[in-house]
């Protein structure tokens, strides 16, 4: 399964950053809001629970809201994500969501919006277009069959 993932921050350097302060594998997972936020964060994952916090998912997320070209980089618990359904579409043999509440992600004639807020496709191009439903549990997305019976497939 290939996700285009779209992150905000320089991936490689969180990981290496991370993985040496902690002394654990830390992989990224996805760029999502938790709820329905109006901001994204870039969110991590580390099998054994932080020694001093016990989550598993970590989030970083930029504040430039009182200046544009100057920013706060926060850390934030983000196990949450684990509670959250991402829908997706496929175009060219990925799949797409959208970040957060208010990010129109545009793909092709098509763009999906609403984070995990909710979901809403725009465009020319929507009429047949699949929507599926995806979760995270330990790092990796996984879909579902079918909303009614919830079987969980593993890629």
């Amino acid at each position: 399964m290939d996700i285009k993932h779209r992150p905000y921050l320089d991936i490689k350097k969180v990981v290496e950053l991370y993985e040496k302060k902690d002394g654990v594998p830390i992989q990224y997972v996805c760029t999502s809001a938790l709820g329905s936020e109006e901001f994204a964060m870039d969110i991590f994952y580390r099998d054994t629970p932080h020694p001093e916090f016990g989550n598993r998912y970590f989030g970083l997320y930029r504040d430039n809201r009182f200046s544009s070209d100057q920013f706060q980089l926060y850390i934030t618990n983000a196990d949450k994500i684990e509670d959250t359904s991402f829908d997706m579409i496929e175009s060219n043999g990925k799949w797409h969501y959208s970040q957060h509440r208010h990010d129109y992600n545009q793909v092709g004639g098509i763009a999906i919006d609403g984070g995990r807020a909710y979901t809403r496709l725009v465009g020319s191009e929507v009429k047949g277009v699949e929507v599926k439903t995806f979760v995270v549990k330990n790092g990796e997305f996984h879909y579902y069959d079918t909303i009614d019976d919830m079987d969980l497939i593993t890629p």
